[in-house]
């Protein structure tokens, strides 16, 4: 790789600028302060452990495995009234209806996805199945977001593990880029785009973290945070509920592979956006769009954010301070059992 390189990130359609010579440049700027210890199972203050009351009054069922409930602070709303239009054409406006859930992982205020066994990351994905194909079947719902924000350097307003489910009455952006993307692809080559850089990837094999007889975890070429990383089935389907029984499991050997490595890396939680990349739920042509799991942690090192500045905000491009293929080697080299039971 070159000092200075753009790489095209196909899915998003824009170019990656990587500068992985910036990673050890002097710093003097804010650095991030870690927990120091484990927090304990149960919080008697937490909104989402069992048996507690939420900010809506209502009570969590003494649940013992994966719990769903309604957002109490949703983003959109089922009753979400027409605005008033706006008197000028430039300016637009809509209603932003849709429904928001939560999902917790466990009971246990303490235990990350990383942490789970393989058979409740099992579990945790047919839930994630279920809610993908209910609400995507309510009127009016033309997206199924699935999301997880894990750490306070990512912002998360409950440290207890869950997710987020929103189902809106729009495709949220990135997922309508990726989708019209890879039908161009499809139309222009009869090629699957997804499947294109899977082949890459596995021919390059650097960066792959993880493979088995049906899924796969790598750094992508294109990456944009220093630790970037995808998991996708290698059969293309578009969303979750495709999978079969036999790829449900070989996917969750794969999400909870990557997710030992990242907390083995720095032997602590580790920080990141998780988003569940599905197909629209429009009614649409999708056979072109590949399920998968994309990771955006925002450390590039222990305590050092990847800042959205300049490059990012300002200009819209994202700059990468690390070389893919480097920080691939580093997760590939660390071990495979989560630091807490080795």
């Amino acid at each position: 790789m070159s000092v200075w390189e753009q790489r095209f990130h196909p899915l998003r359609e824009e170019w990656v600028i990587v500068a992985a010579h910036r990673q050890n440049r002097p710093w003097i700027g804010d650095t991030v302060v870690h927990a120091p210890e484990k927090p304990p199972a149960y919080v008697e203050t937490c909104t989402f452990c069992p048996g507690n009351e939420r900010v809506s009054g209502r009570k969590n069922d003494a649940y013992t495995g994966v719990f769903a409930f309604d957002n109490d602070a949703p983003c959109v709303g089922e009753e979400a009234k027409d605005p008033a239009p706006s008197p000028f054409e430039v300016l637009r406006n809509r209603p932003a209806r849709g429904k928001a859930r939560v999902i917790c992982y466990s009971p246990l205020h303490n235990t990350t996805l990383a942490e789970l066994p393989v058979a409740q990351v099992v579990g945790l994905m047919e839930v994630w199945r279920d809610q993908y194909v209910e609400l995507g079947r309510l009127p009016g719902v033309e997206h199924v977001l699935i999301f997880e924000n894990k750490g306070a350097v990512v912002g998360v307003s409950n440290p207890h593990p869950h997710c987020q489910v929103y189902a809106t009455n729009f495709v949220f952006k990135y997922i309508e880029t990726e989708a019209r993307a890879s039908n161009d692809h499809l139309a222009k080559t009869g090629r699957i785009l997804f499947q294109d850089v899977l082949e890459a990837e596995t021919r390059d094999g650097r960066r792959v973290l993880f493979e088995n007889a049906t899924a796969i975890a790598f750094v992508p070429y294109f990456a944009r945070y220093a630790y970037e990383v995808y998991v996708a089935p290698k059969r293309t389907v578009p969303s979750i509920a495709e999978l079969s029984e036999t790829e449900m499991v070989d996917f969750a050997q794969a999400l909870s592979h990557v997710l030992v490595k990242f907390d083995n890396l720095w032997r602590r939680p580790f920080p990141y956006v998780m988003a569940l990349h599905q197909a629209p739920t429009n009614g649409g042509d999708h056979r072109a769009f590949h399920f998968h799991i994309e990771f955006h942690p925002p450390l590039r090192k222990p305590d050092l954010l990847k800042y959205l500045a300049g490059p990012e905000i300002g200009g819209g491009n994202f700059l990468s301070d690390t070389s893919p293929e480097e920080k691939a080697a580093e997760l590939r080299a660390l071990p495979s059992v989560h630091y807490t039971l080795a």
